[in-house]
């Protein structure tokens, strides 16, 4: 591992545990307080950007005296500590990934696999020659700021399906943008509707059984000039999935909701991260 990236490794350290000041710092009073929840999330936010199991990363841990030194640690704590947080932080964890402010929002959605083999290994069986198909994937629906390129809302289901209504109200409802983006799936009067008179925004979605046509809103023809930027959305789950993993490991579902988001909290935190750094760089380099 290079300087560099050594040294991204502990900035991002130093923003999990920030951004960990939403949750408690202890479950109990009664706590024994050897390690805070706070440093328990950084770690856990770590194996996701690390790609580790928890053995894994309190391995990495024990060999990385300045992220020891990071977090506040005087000891590495044991994999357990770890499994027994995720367990109990799935109430919580959602409550983290809170921005609601962006210019043009882009919605859609996407899958990951809930089994470590790879989809063509369950599907094809080598010695009979007859598929065998398990259809297992956790659903992601994802609304992000274009510019920056955060994530604003999520949504996870098992089932699949098209997103109905009540579906794509639980996402876009409480934001405040001026234009919301979304393929030909997300054609509905409802969410339409919804977006014109609720957000106050514009609702760039194309007609299903129209090519370049947009709607209307107060009489006039909505312009799709901006709906290229609905690609950036593809292109965040592109990067959570080859980052983070496409493979959630844990078995139950409130565990698997819990990587999941922990996954989408370390692409937030590493893309504010990247977002200041050229920001630096902007102000520097300007006359």
């Amino acid at each position: 591992m290079g300087k560099k990236e050594y040294e991204d490794y502990l900035r991002f350290i130093d923003e999990s545990l920030e951004t960990a000041k939403s949750i408690p710092r202890y479950f109990s009073k009664f706590s024994n307080k050897i390690y805070c929840n706070h440093q328990k999330f950084a770690i856990y936010i770590l194996m996701q950007k690390l790609k580790l199991t928890t053995r894994g990363a309190v391995s990495w841990l024990r060999s990385n005296s300045d992220a020891r030194l990071m977090l506040g640690l005087h000891r590495v704590p044991v994999h357990t500590t770890i499994v027994r947080f995720v367990n109990r932080i799935k109430k919580l964890i959602g409550l983290i990934l809170d921005i609601r402010q962006a210019d043009t929002a882009a919605i859609d959605a996407t899958g990951f696999e809930l089994e470590t083999k790879s989809f063509y290994y369950r599907t094809i069986n080598k010695e009979f020659h007859y598929k065998l198909r398990t259809k297992k994937y956790m659903k992601l629906s994802l609304v992000i700021d274009t510019d920056k390129q955060l994530i604003l809302k999520y949504k996870i289901n098992k089932k699949a399906g098209r997103d109905n209504f009540r579906y794509v109200k639980c996402l876009i409802k409480d934001l405040k943008i001026k234009y919301l983006i979304g393929d030909k799936g997300y054609d509905s009067k409802y969410t339409r509707g919804y977006t014109i008179r609720k957000l106050k925004a514009i609702p760039v979605i194309p007609a299903a059984h129209h090519n370049n046509f947009y709607g209307f809103i107060h009489n006039k023809k909505i312009s799709g000039d901006n709906y290229h930027q609905r690609s950036k959305v593809e292109t965040v789950f592109s990067v959570i999935k080859r980052k983070y993993g496409s493979v959630l490991r844990n078995r139950s579902y409130a565990t698997q909701q819990v990587e999941l988001i922990s996954k989408l909290i370390a692409y937030n935190l590493d893309r504010k991260l990247n977002y200041l750094v050229l920001l630096i760089r902007g102000l520097h380099q300007s006359p």
